[in-house]
């Protein structure tokens, strides 16, 4: 086999020693256009997972890497004077120089070919004479260009701009430290990549420390127009240096900064639909990219390398190999791009944290690209996370999920909200028996709020036939049997209303009949914003009049009235997810010329008519929220800013907190989904408009509750799936937290289930000696 490697990086080598390693009669080739003893950056940080396949593939490298890393396990955030360590982290890292000599070195001792300063024939040219190229042509990739149509690249282009440095001693921690200027924030990313010297006059060549203090990699960030307005756009290198050393002149000790031609850039996210074509594969940043501030550029290099190797010895041939390797890779770097998507938007939007409590701030930051976690940094320091519950008011041994929260003159027990969800199962918009037990259930399973579906406030208001209503009085008489159900049963939880009307997404089946899709007969009118239907082919709603207007507006505070005599202790205006008042938000939906549509502004102005009247009719005492869809996840919709804009619209005319969903505004949407990702959004209007939220949207475990709220980026999590999986949800996730307290109230009868059902061993007996020689 005669393989050809474009790009002597990390990953290029790493790949060509393997691949000769497992099979030394292949012919490898690698071609760098740089000399050996060049390469920009300065260190390199690989976690204890990469290294654990390092060494099981190749043990001689691995070797090579441990006697040069510097490892250290602690993180510390320093934000406004105020230094906060947390340990038990586990990081190792060392020179990018060092590590590329050790590949150098392994590969010519395998019998790879290395050819320098050389750049590599054109990729066509090498697919036809080798019978595997790998692009490892790093994130400006002339292989991926030069396929484009078959890989399909997205390139994403992100608001911050950063320099690599380095500086002339080794941190003892990787260190985050925030400095706020006159022209705004900037902030240091900082970690360690060379030890100090026993002997200096020992060290030297490219892989030794710059200094007998050791070496650390020091990255200067702030937004675009933070850095234009520092004036960095006219400095040259020098300066430029100086200038960065000037402001975290605290976290260098007075020393000086270095440069490797480092320049200020801007970071580029790049996703390939395929990664590879015939013969030609992607790997490292040729095929995808993740921020550097979870540190794993060269990681995912490195287990790209392992996982091409694998399959190649695994599958019959190249072109099943190369489909393995795509297969097994993208759902991880997925993932980590994910995760380094959610820590790269928290650098963008660092100011909008500026205003919590030093170690909160710290907290935040370490769970920013949530693969850390309350529970998770509990264990790696509980003394650190101990003293963020205390300084939010946790009181010993109660998670925060569990501290309650006051909005207007209720006070929820706990943190979590059963999210609304429709249900498809009332009779002429009347709740019956199965809307007793499934709210009553999951009232007894410990939430602090229950809310309904989506109430309907006429019949022509209605999504489905199933749905249920509150524009009758037997309607209200039935919603308060489910009402007085659950304060008598189970006292402390609260019940919520949702009020809405479907708007053009009306007149439909039921969900589990055809979501969406019309009704086989039967179909009523519907009315919208703008003569738009929801799908291409369905019923073209009714542009609705003044007098129209002004008639849905009284039934909405009709039904308002009515819910306030039902018993309710909450009530929430749906203007999300494409109904009706949501159709008035969004710029997609709405296309009206008079005072209900153009600007932001006016297209507010029906749906606040609608919030006052509910709101006049709602008891003073009884808290209001507002349900929005804060992004339509399709281009010329609602923003991220406008969905602040639209919070504090709500705020200025009462609502008393947010409840942040996104999306199901128009059918050609492209949500990004994953873990809690929707979050962002919430985060964003807690702290830019000051008002509290809920946040929604893939929130599945207790852990992830206790860390939005401990980290300041949510009020209430409302969950949906999970309570149908199991209506205890709360009351369980208190047992596996061993918590038992007023956040977490077993109903009498079910006291004797509160703690977890044992069950067999998984384990086997220790044994009892060990003899060892």
């Amino acid at each position: 086999m005669r393989v050809a490697i474009i790009g002597g990086g990390p990953g290029g080598l790493y790949a060509a020693a393997l691949l000769k390693r497992l099979d030394p009669t292949r012919e490898i080739t690698v071609w760098e256009r740089n000399a050996p003893d060049e390469t920009f950056g300065f260190g390199v940080v690989l976690s204890d997972e990469t290294l654990g396949g390092i060494e099981h593939a190749d043990p001689v490298v691995y070797a090579a890497l441990r006697r040069d890393f510097v490892r250290w396990d602690a993180i510390d955030i320093v934000h406004r004077g105020v230094r906060h360590r947390s340990g038990g982290h586990g990081f190792a890292a060392l020179g990018r120089h060092r590590l590329l000599a050790i590949l150098h070195e392994r590969c010519r001792a395998l019998g790879v070919e290395l050819r320098f300063s050389t750049e590599a024939p054109d990729a066509g040219r090498l697919a036809a004479d080798h019978d595997l190229v790998i692009a490892a042509d790093g994130v400006h990739s002339t292989t991926r260009d030069r396929y484009a149509h078959v890989f399909r690249p997205h390139v994403a282009t992100h608001r911050c701009r950063y320099v690599w440095l380095a500086a002339d001693f080794a941190f003892d921690a990787f260190r985050f430290e925030i400095a706020e200027t006159e022209h705004g924030v900037m902030q240091l990313h900082g970690y360690p990549y060379a030890r100090p010297a026993p002997d200096h006059h020992r060290a030297t060549g490219p892989s030794a420390p710059r200094s007998p203090g050791g070496a650390s990699t020091v990255i200067v960030e702030m937004r675009e127009e933070v850095w234009r307005a520092a004036g960095f756009g006219e400095l040259d290198a020098r300066e430029s240096l100086e200038r960065c050393a000037k402001v975290f002149a605290d976290a260098l000790r007075g020393r000086p900064l270095h440069s490797n031609n480092s320049a200020w850039t801007t970071f580029r996210t790049v996703v390939n639909d395929r990664w590879s074509h015939g013969n030609v594969v992607l790997l490292g940043d040729a095929a995808h990219t993740a921020h550097f501030s979870i540190g794993s550029g060269t990681k995912l290099a490195v287990e790209d390398a392992l996982a091409l190797a694998a399959c190649l010895r695994e599958q019959p041939d190249v072109r099943g190999a190369l489909a393995a390797y795509e297969e097994e890779r993208k759902p991880v770097v997925a993932s980590t791009q994910r995760a380094a998507r959610a820590s790269l938007e928290w650098f963008e939007n660092l100011p909008l944290y500026r205003r919590q409590p030093p170690r909160q701030f710290a907290f935040n930051l370490l769970t920013r690209s949530r693969r850390v976690t309350h529970d998770n940094l509990r264990l790696r320091d509980a003394h650190f996370t101990e003293a963020v519950e205390r300084e939010f008011g946790c009181p010993p041994g109660t998670p925060p999920m569990f501290t309650p929260f006051r909005l207007r003159g209720l006070t929820l027990r706990n943190r979590v909200v059963v999210s609304p969800m429709d249900m498809y199962s009332a009779a002429d918009g009347v709740p019956g028996d199965f809307h007793l037990v499934h709210l009553g259930a999951r009232a007894l399973g410990g939430a602090g709020l229950v809310m309904t579906e989506m109430v309907c406030v006429s019949e022509e208001g209605r999504i489905t036939p199933g749905c249920a209503g509150l524009y009758t009085g037997r309607q209200a008489e039935a919603w308060r049997r489910v009402t007085d159900f659950v304060h008598r049963q189970a006292p402390g939880t609260a019940i919520g209303v949702q009020l809405g009307h479907s708007g053009r997404k009306g007149s439909t089946r039921l969900m589990w009949e055809g979501m969406d899709e019309p009704l086989p007969a039967g179909n009523w009118p519907v009315v919208a914003a703008s003569p738009l239907p929801y799908r291409p082919g369905g019923q073209i709603p009714r542009e609705l009049s003044r007098a129209q207007l002004t008639d849905i507006r009284e039934q909405f505070a009709a039904a308002g009235w009515r819910a306030a005599r039902a018993g309710f202790d909450l009530l929430e205006l749906h203007c999300a997810h494409g109904y009706l008042l949501s159709g008035f938000l969004s710029p997609l939906t709405n296309r009206r010329t008079d005072a209900y549509g153009g600007s932001l502004e006016r297209r507010l102005r029906f749906p606040l008519e609608v919030f006052d009247a509910v709101r006049g009719v709602w008891p003073a005492e009884r808290p209001m929220t507002v349900r929005i869809s804060a992004t339509d996840w399709a281009e010329g919709g609602t923003t991220a800013e406008d969905a602040v804009e639209i919070a504090r619209a709500f705020a200025a005319h009462g609502a008393d907190a947010i409840d942040v969903s996104t999306g199901q505004v128009v059918a050609e949407e492209e949500p990004e989904f994953g873990r809690s990702y929707q979050t962002p959004f919430a985060d964003r209007i807690r702290n830019e408009a000051r008002i509290p939220v809920i946040a929604v949207g893939a929130i599945s475990s207790w852990d992830d509750v206790n860390s939005l709220i401990l980290a300041g980026r949510t009020d209430l999590c409302a969950l949906a799936r999970p309570h149908l999986y199991d209506p205890h949800w709360t009351l369980h996730a208190a047992a596996e937290q061993d918590y038992a307290g007023p956040g977490a109230l077993w109903p009498a009868p079910y006291r004797a289930g509160s703690r977890r059902p044992r069950t067999g061993r998984t384990d086997a007996p220790k044994p009892r000696l060990s003899l060892s020689g």
